[in-house]
């Protein structure tokens, strides 16, 4: 079967020959054997659960955090003429049923799913009519209460699980400490010998730190000589964001902002633009990035501290996907320190409570 992975990935990707350790785990998991999947960013995690999903003759599941990232997927494969859907709140009734009707009926080899609508009643008695060979769990920290970007619904995976007791499952992701890594594969029920963890060292990557005395000034001096490069500044919080996104404009750089205070049409306006090079910078909390496809982001500067070594690791591995070399720009400033020690400290006391 591997032989014809190898076919896949040349005639439908277009891509000579795997990276990393995506042979071991396409092998692995076209006989039936559960992984825990830890490659960087960039490394070609969604090919280990795409290709085995072109070779099963049934269904592959993939339960997906964020809306945008389905869409973004989903919109790659129907290019690459991979028959796949997704079904979330987004979708107007007509398009939801559509798509149902299209599982049916066997012509969708791909079904992104929400955790929430996997949840649904209505979602699990449609699965279980049909035959699920691949169980995906995408940006798989998220199940983890250690993990940086928990999410409760998560959780709940561990039992949908066993509605298909026939599917392999796959859990993947950039980013997960060994403690994170336990808590995924205790919920999963996985061995130990199922976990392929492959290197963090991206060589074209170039880190800095700054001690940051004045950032607007730092900042444009970084970017003077990067006017038409494509790059993602990290800020801690929606105003920062919104403010240093406006002082970017009148200084005649190609931005737009995107935190959570955006409406959903905004900042699926602006994610486009960036995506498509229709501006070349975009200001952000850490609500933008996760699944982010964009091969050609030069520059990953954080503006403020990030909250964990986690969330750096994640957003810097956003920039340089084409091999070619990216720079990382850390501020560091001790007030920086401060405020997330003060918003650890807030999130503590609520757990305490």
């Amino acid at each position: 079967m591997i032989k014809q992975a190898k076919i896949i990935l040349k005639d439908v990707f277009g891509y000579d020959t795997f990276r990393l350790q995506q042979e071991a785990v396409i092998e692995h998991v076209l006989n039936k054997k559960d992984a825990l999947v830890i490659m960087p960013t960039g490394g070609g995690k969604s090919l280990c659960y795409q290709i085995p999903a072109l070779i099963f003759d049934g269904i592959t599941i993939v339960i997906s955090p964020l809306i945008s990232l389905m869409k973004d997927q989903v919109e790659q494969l129907r290019e690459y003429d991979v028959p796949a859907v997704y079904l979330n709140s987004s979708l107007t009734p007509e398009a939801y049923n559509f798509n149902v009707r299209k599982i049916q009926q066997g012509k969708v080899k791909l079904v992104y799913l929400a955790p929430e609508t996997l949840m649904m009643d209505k979602t699990r008695e449609l699965l279980k009519s049909l035959k699920v060979d691949c169980f995906t769990i995408d940006e798989a920290h998220c199940i983890s209460e250690w993990g940086h970007d928990f999410r409760p619904e998560y959780r709940q995976m561990a039992v949908v699980r066993n509605d298909f007791p026939d599917a392999v499952c796959m859990a993947l992701t950039a980013t997960a400490t060994p403690r994170v890594q336990e808590d995924i594969k205790s919920l999963l029920n996985f061995k130990d010998s199922e976990a392929f963890i492959s290197s963090f060292d991206r060589k074209n990557l170039f880190l800095k730190i700054v001690d940051k005395k004045d950032p607007d000034n730092q900042l444009l001096d970084f970017l003077y000589t990067r006017k038409k490069q494509s790059g993602i500044i990290y800020c801690f919080s929606r105003r920062q964001v919104d403010e240093l996104a406006e002082t970017l404009e009148d200084e005649g750089y190609s931005v737009k902002p995107y935190h959570a205070g955006l409406t959903d049409a905004q900042r699926a306006f602006n994610q486009r633009a960036f995506i498509r090079d229709d501006i070349s910078i975009i200001v952000a909390t850490i609500a933008f990035g996760m699944g982010i496809n964009k091969s050609n982001v030069r520059f990953i500067v954080h503006y403020d501290m990030p909250q964990n070594i986690e969330s750096y690791y994640q957003q810097i591995g956003r920039a340089g996907r084409d091999g070619l070399r990216s720079d990382c720009v850390l501020l560091f400033g001790y007030a920086d320190t401060q405020k997330i020690k003060y918003f650890i400290n807030k999130k503590r006391g609520r757990k305490r409570k």
